[in-house]
Parts: structure tokens; sequence; C-alpha cells
């Protein structure tokens, strides 16, 4: 045997035993829901690590050695074709509303939900007016079965920070359980509060703060 087919052998045993490590991986984190008010379910959601979403589906150890096994594998979902899909939830009221839908650079799309349309102060009900939206994202999960959805919800900096996670994580777990009633099966669907964290504006000023209570909806892709 040459050096160059050894070498080759060599790497082709180092990818295999990374995605082996990656399988167990999503196993253990994916399998249901986590400690702190987080759940993590959802197939394919070691995939999305790896095309470089660890920001959303989180940033524990577990998580990186999920992107290191599967993320050159099964991976890649920029590029993936979203003008049908964003121009459905666009016309379904979300512009109207001020939600905006955005094609982000590592291949999601982003459904940003402002507290104005989708939960009243201290409540985590959603508020009807953004339904035909979440019905319309339902539907998009319906048509595209590769498609995956993960909520992350965030408040303000007022107030306890026991009660903003808890009511960031009811915020965003009411997002998917609504999708999830419209007949998207639950291992589609991830959700996670956040409370105060990632502040998009300054909490020091009420206009600030309104934008930082948000839900922030992302589809991907699994290859």
């Amino acid at each position: 045997m040459n050096v160059s087919m050894r070498l080759n052998r060599v790497i082709a045993g180092v990818g295999i035993a990374a995605l082996l490590t990656g399988c167990a991986a999503v196993n253990d984190t994916m399998g249901g829901m986590s400690q702190g008010g987080r759940t993590a379910a959802g197939a394919g959601a070691g995939a999305a690590v790896g095309a470089g979403l660890g920001a959303i589906i989180g940033d524990s150890s577990k998580a990186a050695l999920i992107g290191a096994g599967i993320g050159a594998v099964a991976g890649a979902v920029a590029g993936y074709n979203w003008a049908g899909i964003k121009n459905d939830v666009q016309q379904s009221g979300a512009t109207s509303l001020g939600v905006d839908v955005v094609e982000m650079p590592d291949g999601t799309l982003k459904v940003l939900i402002p507290s104005h349309v989708s939960f009243d102060t201290g409540k985590y009900a959603l508020k009807p007016e953004l339904l035909p939206v979440l019905d319309s994202v339902a539907r998009a999960l319906t048509q595209h079965p590769e498609l995956r959805a993960k909520a992350i919800g965030y408040t303000d900096s007022t107030g306890t920070a026991q009660v903003n996670q808890t009511l960031s994580v009811n915020r965003a777990r009411a997002v998917t359980d609504y999708i999830a009633a419209r007949g998207i099966s639950g291992t589609r669907l991830m959700s996670e509060g956040r409370g105060p964290s990632n502040p998009i504006a300054d909490n020091t000023t009420v206009e600030g703060r309104a934008m930082n209570r948000r839900v922030e909806l992302f589809l991907y892709a699994v290859r």
C-alpha cells in the first residue's frame, strides 16, 4: 500500500469516528427537554449546528461536538431557496404587523416577532393577529419536510432574572406549541428562552425595551 492510500484511509477513519461521536451527542443532547427551561428536540439539529448555527441551537461543548461530527457531512444549508416561503409568510400579514422576515447569512430564515403583535406585557398567550403568520410557518413545514424550526424568546432587562427567564421560555414554547398543534411533529421543533440576554436595543429607553421583548423564529433546512 502506498503512502497516499494509507493517508486516505486514515482520513476516512477520522471522519467516521467524528460522525459517530456527533451522532451520540445528538441522541444525548437533542432527545427532549433539558434543564433550566430550555428545550432541545429536533431531528437534524446537529446538522444545523455544523452549518454554523451554534448560536441558534446552543453553545454547549456537546453542541460543538455535534457540529464537528456531522456538519461536514450533512450541514450545508446555505443557499436554500427561501423565496416562496418568505413571500408566503410576508403575505400572511407579517409585513403589515411589523414582523420582519429575513434571510440570514448562515442559510436560515428568521421571522422576528416583536412584542406588540405577540404577547401582552408579562403574558405568554399568543395574540390573535399573530396566528396567520404562524399558520404560514406551519404550512411551510408541512410542504417542506426537510425544514425544522426553533423559537427563541427574549425579554427586556426589567424584573428579576428568574421571572424573565421563565417568561422567555413560555413565550418561545407558546410559538412552537401553536405550530405543533397545526400538525407538525414536535421532533421538528425546538424552543428556548434566553431572558434579557442578547439585547438588540437600549434597555434604558421605553422604545428599546419594547424591541428587546421579542421572539425570533428560525427556519432551517436539513439535507
